[in-house]
């Protein structure tokens, strides 16, 4: 019984992390990705990139587990449908580049403590993955009008220079944003309770400022 007890409280705690990760990144869709597209920042959509992969260096160097990168993706995207105009494109983003980066962590990587050569893959494949993906998707699949018009010329752009854009500036700075995933965790074992509760408290934070800018 005990041991169910602490599955259950380390599931409660981990699902706590995987909310925060997920609202911090949905928080930048809607905020600084609303000022950037306000603002006809040219490619905008590579900022958003290296903050998404930011926010999942960080939850994969706390949550080391198959599904978490995922989970943190659906939990942004539902910040941003629920705090933002509906703009499917942008959604489909997220869930693209969450996936894609879940898989290329779980199966390139074994060890998120430590930066390597598979590390470096695992990044390369789950950007350029997730760029893929979804510009593929939204020109041939689903046949988005923007993406439609512009063709074949858009998706190439789309994935070789935003995604290489973000890949880049995401490896120059990924092994520092893997480290202070790590520490957190260390520290967050440290003092368990009171983590938890700021991790709460600041996810509500996030969502009660989504619901309060619309």
């Amino acid at each position: 019984m005990q041991a169910i007890r602490r599955m259950k409280m380390t599931s409660i705690k981990q699902l706590t992390w995987l909310v925060l990760f997920g609202s911090l990144w949905g928080m930048s869709e809607v905020f600084i990705g609303g000022a950037l597209y306000n603002a006809n920042v040219p490619r905008a959509s590579v900022y958003l990139s290296l903050f998404a992969v930011f926010i999942l260096a960080m939850a994969r160097g706390m949550l080391d587990r198959p599904g978490s990168s995922t989970a943190v993706g659906i939990i942004a995207a539902a910040y941003k449908l629920v705090n933002a105009a509906p703009f499917f494109c942008h959604i489909y983003g997220i869930l693209f580049l969450a996936v894609a980066f879940d898989l290329a962590f779980s199966l390139l990587k074994r060890d998120e403590a430590r930066f390597s050569l598979q590390t470096v893959a695992a990044l390369i494949t789950g950007i350029y993955g997730g760029h893929s993906l979804f510009a593929l998707f939204m020109t041939y699949i689903i046949r988005y009008s923007y993406w439609v018009e512009a063709g074949l010329p858009k998706v190439l752009d789309h994935v070789f220079i935003n995604g290489s854009l973000a890949a880049i500036a995401s490896f120059l700075f990924f092994r520092l944003w893997q480290r202070i995933g790590v520490d957190s965790k260390n520290l967050v074992r440290r003092y368990p309770r009171r983590a938890c509760t700021i991790a709460l408290a600041l996810s509500f934070l996030l969502w009660t400022l989504g619901q309060i800018a619309q």
